[in-house]
This record gives C-alpha cells, sequence and structure tokens, in this order.
C-alpha cells in the first residue's frame, strides 16, 4: 500500500473552519472543507499525529475510495475493486456502518451489506479462505453515501476524540472536551490573561484552556483503535507521543479561577484536573454566581451555564443570565463569552453581543454570544 492516504476530520457543525486552522497548524496543506468533515492527505504518520495532537475533530477516518453509486451492482463492483487486503489482514474484525442522504441507495441496511459482501469476495482473493473468524484488530468501515456521491473510510480513532482521558466523573449535561476547546479558541483569551469559568462544573473548559496554554497534546493520554494495525508502525506511535512529551510547557504559570454552587462539581473538577496534569494552575472553590467578584483586569470569563433544557428551571436560569449581565456591568475591562439555547439571553443580559456564533451542543443548536472588554494598554501584560 502507498504512503499516500487520504484523511478526513470529522467535526460538529460549525466547527470545520477551527479544525482546519488546527490542521494548518500541524503542516497539513491541500486542505477541503465541507460541511461537517475537513478531508486532507499525508502520511502514515498522519495518523498520529491527527488523533494525539486535533482539539476539535471527533473521529479522523482513512478515506479508502470514493465513486458515484446509483444501483446496488455499481456500489458492489467499486467497493470490491478498493485495496482492502492491504488494510485489513485475514483475521481483522470489520465491521460495516452506513449512512445515506439525499441518495437513490436510501436503504442503509442493504448498503452495508452490500459494501460487507464485496469486501468479503474481494479478501478471499487474497487470503485464499472461504469463512474469515474476525478475531483480530477492528477496523470499523463507514458507508456515507450524499447525493450517490459513495465515501468509503475507515475509523482511526476508536472512542470518540472528545475523550482525552481525564474525565471520568461527570456533571449532568457536561459540555464536550471538544467543544469547550473551541469555545476558547473562538474566543480572545491568552496565557496572559486571567480565565474564569463561575459555572464551571466538571472544570472542562478551564481545564481544555490550561491544557492549549501548556502545549499538551489532548490525545497524549489515550489509545486509539489504529495502534493495533499492522500497516501503522509502532514507531510512528512512539515518535509522535515523545515529540508530544517533549513540547510540554510545564513551568508555564496561569490564573485561572473555577466556581461552582455544587460541592460534588468542584471535587469531580479538581480530580479532572489532576488527571489532565493541570491542577496545579486552576483554582476551584464552591461558590455561588451572586457572590462571585472582578479582582483582576483584562479578564475573561467563558462559561457554558445551564439552558433550562437539561438541568436547572427555566426561572432559575433565567435569573442566572440576569446576574451575568450585573456581574460584567461593574468591571469593562472583561470579556464575556456564554453558550446557551436561550434565544431571549441578550435581552435577560440587557446588552446585545458584540458577536454572535451558531453552534451545536449535542443535538441542541446553541448560540455563543460574545462581549468583547476594554482593549488592554500596549505592554500592559508585561508588568
Amino acid at each position: 500500500m502507498t504512503n499516500n492516504i487520504k484523511l478526513i476530520a470529522t467535526t460538529t457543525f460549525g466547527l470545520e473552519a477551527i479544525a482546519k486552522r488546527e490542521l494548518l497548524n500541524l503542516g497539513f496543506d491541500n486542505l477541503k472543507v465541507s460541511d461537517g468533515r475537513v478531508d486532507f492527505t499525508g502520511t502514515f504518520e498522519s495518523i498520529p499525529l491527527a488523533n494525539i495532537w486535533l482539539r476539535t475533530a471527533d473521529r479522523i477516518l482513512l478515506n479508502v475510495g470514493e465513486f458515484e453509486a446509483l444501483t446496488f451492482d455499481s456500489l458492489f463492483e467499486s467497493t470490491k475493486a478498493l485495496p482492502w487486503a492491504d488494510l485489513i489482514p485475514e483475521k481483522g474484525n470489520f465491521i460495516i456502518n452506513g449512512k445515506s442522504v439525499k441518495s437513490t441507495l436510501f436503504s442503509i441496511s442493504d448498503c452495508q451489506s452490500i459494501v460487507e459482501k464485496a469486501i468479503v469476495e474481494k479478501l478471499k482473493l487474497t487470503y485464499n479462505v472461504t469463512w474469515f473468524e474476525k478475531s483480530g484488530p477492528t477496523y470499523k468501515i463507514l458507508v456515507s453515501i450524499l447525493k450517490d456521491r459513495v465515501t468509503l473510510s475507515i475509523d482511526t480513532s476508536g472512542v470518540g476524540l472528545h475523550k482525552r482521558g481525564y474525565r471520568e466523573a461527570t456533571v449532568t449535561a457536561p459540555l464536550k472536551e471538544t467543544l469547550a476547546s473551541a469555545l476558547i479558541d473562538l474566543s480572545y483569551w491568552n496565557k496572559d490573561r486571567v480565565l474564569m469559568d463561575p459555572v464551571c462544573g466538571s472544570g472542562t473548559i478551564l481545564i481544555e484552556a490550561a491544557m492549549i496554554a501548556r502545549n499538551i497534546a489532548p490525545g497524549l493520554n489515550r489509545t486509539f483503535v489504529s495502534e493495533q494495525w499492522d500497516f501503522i508502525p509502532d514507531e510512528l506511535w512512539k515518535k509522535v507521543r515523545k515529540n508530544a512529551y517533549s513540547v510540554i510547557n510545564h513551568d508555564l504559570e496561569l490564573k485561572m479561577i473555577g466556581s461552582d454552587f455544587d460541592e460534588e462539581n468542584i471535587n469531580i473538577a479538581k480530580n479532572n484536573a489532576y488527571k489532565a496534569g493541570v491542577d496545579d494552575c486552576i483554582e476551584f472553590k464552591v461558590m455561588d454566581f451572586k457572590d462571585v467578584t472582578l479582582n483582576d483586569k483584562y479578564g475573561v470569563i467563558i462559561c457554558n451555564p445551564p439552558y433550562g433544557e437539561r438541568i436547572g428551571s427555566l426561572v432559575e436560569v433565567e435569573n442566572l443570565y440576569r446576574d451575568m449581565g450585573h456581574l460584567l456591568q461593574t468591571d469593562s475591562t472583561w470579556s464575556f463569552y456564554v453558550i446557551t439555547s436561550h434565544e431571549e439571553f441578550e435581552k435577560l443580559y440587557r446588552k446585545k453581543a458584540n458577536k454572535k456564533r451558531k453552534l451545536f451542543n449535542g443535538m441542541i443548536k446553541t448560540d455563543y454570544y460574545q462581549y468583547f472588554g476594554d482593549r488592554p494598554p500596549k505592554n500592559y501584560f508585561d508588568k
């Protein structure tokens, strides 16, 4: 198999541009952005590199082939023509999943069955067997058909990339790590500014920010399904991980504050920060939002408060949003970023956002409201 491969970074809708920027920063080019995905090219080393380093992508898929199919016969023949034996060993445990949108071949179960049959027939020619025991490494094959265009890919990640490995316990309605990282990327926060989350829950936003600031790769302490694949040498995984460890800035000092009225949430947040290796730069404390004060200048608040949909009564949530407006009016140097599905947020906050961006928190459609504080004087953070 050639070492030049096509890959797909899948994303939540609205995060494609951020994932593209991440890929550019990792040295990839020839990128193509479409809804929920960024296509790019690379080598075998690109699989560990993208999985270990991307913060806002959901999964990394190995693109095996793309073609048009209007009939089941063409789906079968085009699938069979692909180099499956270069990827899947004789005992490989290949599983077929699929989806079809606005396509002639709309029966997902039939498409999955035909693709599986085509792969089996192709592998039979190589391995000269009539039955596959599937006792080896897992290869999750995805059949995606959009407007009669078929993409066949293999999931290289396994568990979704939002699973960093530090969050064993969670709170009610937690924010995915990938979305938390995106919220930080979309803000004006940097390592010189105080970062606060006054409704921090399990601490995800602060932990992701600390990992970004200290240059800790998000996938450094987890495993990926493709680590078991024969065609990706173990040396490549070791090389990428070794490099990731070598570039961590352990000595960087940060000022981050997380608070929540629920003591159990704070205990979970502390434990998560410890597992992520950033507990020394985040101060967590039990505190009601009404007691929060802004003691520094030019700080940033990024938060994911209750929406009144999955957690918190609507009256309580709306009172919280009013309290947020009161707090931020006490100091014009602070910037404020909040994600919520409540369509009347600006009215309750009593100020129109400088910028608003539509995002999805799971299946919930939300807006990311961005309020920019005063610009700090030149060289202010050099004090």
